[in-house]
């Protein structure tokens, strides 16, 4: 045993659980543990420009590798506050972070003193378990159960709200015999599987919808080989794109409202089963479940016990994680190939392929301003297979997914349910601290990437190149496309004339902000795009700056002002605009 402070004993938990890297803001009431951080000198630290931004990159580290915890840290009050979002973000994506903050001494909590505020009530709604440690004694046993509820069942974030004189008060603690406690994740049964699989070879035109819970449980390539022995097609959810690869047979199309495939929404209307697994029927991928459900037959596999039946009963549930339920699907089925009763797919799986092959949107434009589909398509020129998307939310995300491609896991980093704006560059420099080599692009609209812009300057001081492709029609793009329905374009115009840009810079002096010299400002490097012939070269010009000076390096596409991207109000009534 060793005599520590308790915020010393803390810091000796999140070595033991793996954290190698903090993202955050120190403050008066966290120094103790900054004090003890630095004095162990095990855990890095990214000092983010605003704590909400710390929260997103470490969703950002979290979501980029199986294993990560990402790992914010903020004083107290409004550092709490500001995390609150990101924490929002990780719970509705079921993304495990570790949020810790400082709180006011505990003699002083509900005194109204400065910058104290109960953070526990605020974050409960948003966490697996929020909680202020009022005993020193305790901090290490509620880091450990920490970790043990972030990665048990449906992963999620915790926040520990630390009062700064539990934090400096001495405890008694061991290192040496510290061990992680034991994960808890249900396994379906053998019986189970048996009963889906006989439902699944029972039906003519079958599906596997493969949600976010099979990335979490790093089961894709057991998804692969489920779906390539029974010959069924896969449609992943917008969470799941990359657990098959886009250019495999059996990748089916995404289905959905927005960010969806013409072909993938056909297939899932022809179908007659759908086998769920690791998804929760989210309304942007189902719309209404009356059109979704109707003549089809369905098994629901979660991790989650309360997420079966919650959004529409399932003829079948099966409680597990999707590794283990894969592993028993493909023990079963295979059993059945064995006694040559495993039903062909071949005729079916023919008829999703040729859907992918012939409805497609269209892409090649020629116009000036450019038309976002004409962008992705350079962007599908090129970016290879290795290529790490990071979005979240707008035209500008409901566009990459219906006109880019992803090859594998965890290469569509994206803000699925919550979606706030501002996400991207955050999520972007988190990612890249967790794989210094990867090929990171993120793609923003005007309005996200100018969200958080300020955490460019985090990728400058700490060195975190990626490239940023931002496509830029001065509009709150989404919101002005659903005002349509509404007969109005009312307070979504980003688009003013910038006094400070030159009156022959036309058309971006009348688009308002000036992204060059903004990005230029926060130590990153920028690149203006006009012309569809102009766009490869300025990528290849954008990775040469990486390289060269190893910064964020921001490619900004001059769009038309409007263009609409399909969508609808149900997976059959898309409206597609050429």
């Amino acid at each position: 045993m060793a005599r520590m402070t308790a915020a010393q004993a803390a810091v000796w938990v999140l070595e033991k659980e793996g954290v190698t890297q903090a993202f955050g803001v120190p403050g008066a009431a966290i120094n103790p543990f900054y004090a003890a951080l630095r004095q162990q000198g095990s855990i890095g630290h990214i000092l983010a420009r605003h704590v909400e931004g710390a929260s997103h990159m470490a969703e950002g580290y979290t979501r980029a590798a199986a294993g990560n915890i990402g790992l914010c840290i903020g004083t107290s009050g409004p550092a709490g506050t500001d995390m609150i979002t990101g924490l929002y973000s990780a719970q509705a994506d079921s993304i495990p972070i570790l949020c810790i903050t400082g709180q006011a001494p505990r003699a002083r909590l509900y005194k109204e003193d400065f910058q104290a505020v109960d953070i526990e009530a605020i974050a409960k709604p948003v966490t697996k378990w929020a909680v202020t440690v009022r005993e020193p004694a305790q901090v290490p046993g509620t880091f450990q159960q920490a970790f043990h509820l972030m990665r048990s069942g449906r992963p999620g974030p915790v926040l520990i709200d630390l009062p700064v004189d539990v934090q400096t008060a001495e405890i008694e603690f061991d290192p040496d015999t510290y061990a992680p406690l034991p994960v808890y994740k249900p396994s379906a049964t053998r019986a189970q599987a048996a009963r889906a699989i006989a439902m699944l070879q029972q039906a003519q035109r079958p599906l596997i919808v493969a949600g976010g819970g099979i990335i979490n449980a790093d089961a894709c390539a057991l998804l692969v080989e489920f779906a390539e022995l029974t010959g069924v097609p896969v449609i992943p959810t917008l969470m799941a794109w990359g657990a098959i690869p886009d250019d495999h047979p059996l990748m089916a199309g995404m289905c959905g409202l927005q960010t969806s495939h013409r072909y993938g929404n056909a297939t899932l209307l022809a179908s007659d089963f759908v086998l769920g697994i690791g998804n929760r029927w989210a309304n942007r991928h189902t719309g209404s479940t009356e059109v979704y459900t109707k003549g089809r037959t369905f098994v629901h596999v979660d991790i989650e016990p309360t997420q079966i039946g919650r959004v529409f009963a399932p003829d079948f549930g099966i409680v597990s994680d999707a590794a283990a339920a894969l592993r028993l699907f493909i023990a079963v089925a295979r059993d059945l190939q064995a006694a040559g009763q495993l039903k062909d797919r071949t005729p079916w799986a023919a008829d999703c392929f040729e859907r992918k092959r012939t409805m497609l949107r269209k892409t090649g434009f020629d116009d000036v301003p450019m038309k976002p589909q004409r962008v992705y398509e350079c962007m599908n020129r090129a970016f290879g297979p290795e290529t790490c998307y990071v979005s979240t939310i707008g035209l500008s995300q409901i566009a990459g997914a219906q006109f880019l491609h992803v090859f594998q896991p965890r290469h569509w980093i994206n803000c699925g349910q919550a979606g706030p704006l501002g996400w991207t560059v955050s999520a972007a420099l988190g990612v890249r601290a967790a794989d210094p080599k990867r090929r990171i692009v993120a793609l923003s609209g005007d309005y996200d990437f100018q969200f958080m812009l300020e955490e460019l300057a985090v990728g400058a001081q700490f060195k975190l190149p990626y490239l940023h492709m931002v496509v830029n029609n001065s509009y709150l793009g989404l919101i002005r496309q659903a005002q349509r329905g509404f007969n109005m374009d009312y307070c979504v115009e980003l688009a003013f004339e910038n006094i400070n840009m030159a009156e022959s810079a036309t058309p971006e002096r009348g688009y308002g902000v000036d992204h060059v010299k903004v990005v230029e400002g926060l130590g990153c490097k920028a690149i203006r795009v006009h012309a569809p012939d102009e766009l490869l070269p300025a990528i290849a010009q954008a990775e040469a700056w990486m390289k060269e000076y190893q910064v964020p390096v921001v490619v900004e596409v001059i769009l038309e002002r409007v263009t609409n991207i399909a969508m609808g109000p149900e997976i059959d009534r898309i409206v597609e605009f050429d």
